[in-house]
C-alpha cells in the first residue's frame, strides 16, 4: 500500500465547488462557492493548501496552510479518499469529523458536527470538481436508488497503522411498506461473517433507524450523497460517522469512521459496492 503521504498526493490540484451547510433535518442553511487548491512543493515533500471561500455578499476569505507531515487524526486510502476528525468523543465537548471521497475528476466531502450536548447540530456537504473539467454533478439521492442487492469489497485501515483488512460485503435494501425500509448488511464470508439487520422509517429524504438503543439517521443529499450518523452520541455505544456516494446508478462508495463504546476512534473503512439485483 502507498504511504499515507503518497495517498494524500492523489488530492493535488485545484478543486472548484461549494460548501453547503444543512440542519440535521436536511434544511439547506447556506451555500458558499469555494476553491480549494493543493500544491506540492519541494518535490512534493511539502503541501501548500489554499482554501478560498467566495460568499456572494461578503469579501473573499482565504486560508493558507503548509505542512510536511500528517496528524494521527487523519487517514487516507490509496485513491485519495480520507477522513480527519476527533480521535475521542467525550461528554461536554464538541465533536465531529470530515469524510472525503474521490471519483475521477470529482470529490465529495461531508463534515458532521456535534455540540457539547453530544447532539448532531450541523452538516456541511462539499461538492467539488477539478478545475478545467466538466464532469456533471449527480441528482439528489432517493430511496429508490438504494433498493436492491449490493455486493462489494471493504478495506479497513487503522489509526495505529497496523496492516489493513479486506473482506467482501453484501447489502440488501428493501422497501417494506410505503413508509418503512429494511436492510441486511453482511461483512465477510464463512464462519467469520457478521450480519446486521435494521429497519428505518422513511420521512421524505430522511431514514430514521429507530429500532436500536442508539437512534441513527441517514439523510439523502444532493449529488447522490448520504449522511449516516447518530442524532445523539451516548456513552457505552459503538457508533459510526459515514458518508455514502452514488457515483453511478449501480455503483456506490461508502466511507465509515468507527468509534468504540468508549468513544475512541478505532478504524476507517472504504466500501466500494455494485448493485447486482434491483
Amino acid at each position: 500500500m502507498r504511504s499515507q503521504w503518497d495517498c494524500l498526493l492523489q488530492n493535488l490540484g485545484e478543486w472548484q465547488g461549494s460548501f453547503t451547510r444543512f440542519s440535521p433535518q436536511g434544511e439547506q442553511l447556506e451555500d458558499t462557492p469555494t476553491v480549494v487548491s493543493f500544491e506540492g512543493l519541494n518535490e512534493n515533500k511539502t503541501i501548500r493548501q489554499i482554501v478560498r471561500r467566495l460568499p456572494p455578499d461578503r469579501p473573499v476569505e482565504e486560508k493558507v496552510l503548509e505542512y510536511s507531515s500528517l496528524s494521527r487524526s487523519i487517514l487516507f486510502f490509496e485513491n485519495g479518499a480520507f477522513s480527519q476528525g476527533s480521535m475521542q468523543w467525550g461528554p461536554f465537548s464538541e465533536f465531529g469529523a470530515e469524510l472525503g471521497l474521490i471519483e475521477g475528476n470529482r470529490r465529495l466531502r461531508l463534515v458532521q458536527l456535534f455540540n457539547k450536548e453530544s447532539q448532531l447540530y450541523q452538516l456541511t456537504l462539499i461538492r467539488e470538481k477539478l478545475a478545467g473539467t466538466d464532469t456533471p454533478e449527480h441528482p439528489p439521492l432517493t430511496v429508490e436508488q438504494l433498493l436492491g442487492e449490493w455486493q462489494g469489497e471493504a478495506m479497513t485501515i487503522y489509526p495505529d497503522w497496523r496492516s489493513p483488512d479486506t473482506y467482501p460485503t453484501r447489502l440488501i435494501v428493501q422497501r417494506q411498506q410505503s413508509d418503512r425500509l429494511v436492510q441486511e448488511l453482511t461483512y465477510g464470508t464463512g464462519p467469520s461473517a457478521r450480519t446486521i439487520a435494521s429497519s428505518a422509517r422513511i420521512n421524505g429524504s430522511i431514514l430514521h433507524f429507530d429500532q436500536g438503543t442508539l437512534p441513527v439517521q441517514v439523510l439523502l443529499l444532493p449529488d447522490g450523497a448520504s449522511s449516516n450518523c447518530p442524532l445523539t452520541v451516548k456513552p457505552g455505544h459503538v457508533f459510526v460517522l459515514e458518508v455514502g456516494w452514488l457515483v453511478q446508478p449501480n455503483q456506490r462508495q461508502r466511507l465509515i469512521r468507527t468509534y468504540n463504546e468508549r468513544g475512541t476512534w478505532v478504524s476507517l473503512t472504504l466500501v466500494t459496492e455494485q448493485r447486482v439485483k434491483n
